[in-house]
């Protein structure tokens, strides 16, 4: 099974091309500002350089947020458009889950994402083997908020994404001898990851909740200000 996995979710333009979940061409650039102009090039030369095209693809991934607005909006768009035009299915999946890819060992993931003024967007994960499964909800909440959720556990956790990064002092202050960090390189987004987790979902028939449709857990600065004018 060939995947076009791509993502924009976050400051990171990532393209990736696997077959089944082994990563057969990868291509970053990291600028937020170029995501829209810089998405379909970069998928024209991941095809080139694997003699591949679209029609070839047996599936569609894109991180469907928590992260930019604009940004998700521009990757959600355009595998849509693929898939509509193709025939080909496509499966969304959360830039959270795929940041908990880029841990390779067992136990327990706290994925935690920058949502600005001491906000962050947060997931946990439970990885065994080649399942990574969410424990609890999605939320934008305050770090104070999320934090006190993982005292309750004795085991080790691994924190990771630019949330984690932040918020560190914070977290070994609550989370004590139980925080592991990864390394900054570990905590940007692949689209390689996303291609990963869509293909364990698809493989597994388990695409219930890999619906093509944002994830913003969190209302835009617009929004939030039109409400405010209107003394919501």
């Amino acid at each position: 099974m060939k995947i076009l996995s791509i993502d924009t979710a976050s400051n990171i333009c990532s393209v990736s091309i696997l077959e089944n979940n082994h990563v057969l061409i990868e291509k970053n650039i990291e600028n937020q500002k170029t995501h829209s102009e810089r998405l379909m090039p970069m998928i024209q030369e991941v095809l080139q350089e694997t003699n591949l095209t679209l029609n070839n693809m047996d599936l569609f991934a894109v991180s469907k947020g928590p992260g930019s607005f604009t940004g998700i909006r521009i990757g959600i768009s355009t595998i849509k458009a693929f898939s509509d035009a193709l025939s080909i299915p496509a499966l969304g999946i959360t830039s959270l889950e795929g940041l908990a890819y880029n841990v390779d060992t067992d136990g327990l993931i706290a994925v935690l994402l920058d949502a600005k003024n001491n906000n962050v967007y947060y997931g946990l994960f439970r990885k065994q083997g080649d399942t990574y499964t969410p424990i609890g909800s999605f939320l934008a909440e305050p770090i104070t908020t999320i934090l006190p959720l993982l005292t309750s556990f004795s085991e080790k956790i691994i924190f990771l994404g630019d949330g984690s990064m932040i918020h560190q002092e914070l977290i070994h202050t609550t989370v004590k001898e139980n925080a592991i960090f990864m390394s900054e390189d570990k905590s940007k987004a692949k689209a390689s990851n996303i291609g990963k987790a869509a293909y364990y979902h698809y493989a597994n028939h388990c695409t219930e909740t890999c619906i093509l449709s944002p994830l913003y857990l969190k209302k835009s600065q617009a929004e939030r200000a039109l409400e405010e004018s209107h003394g919501n």
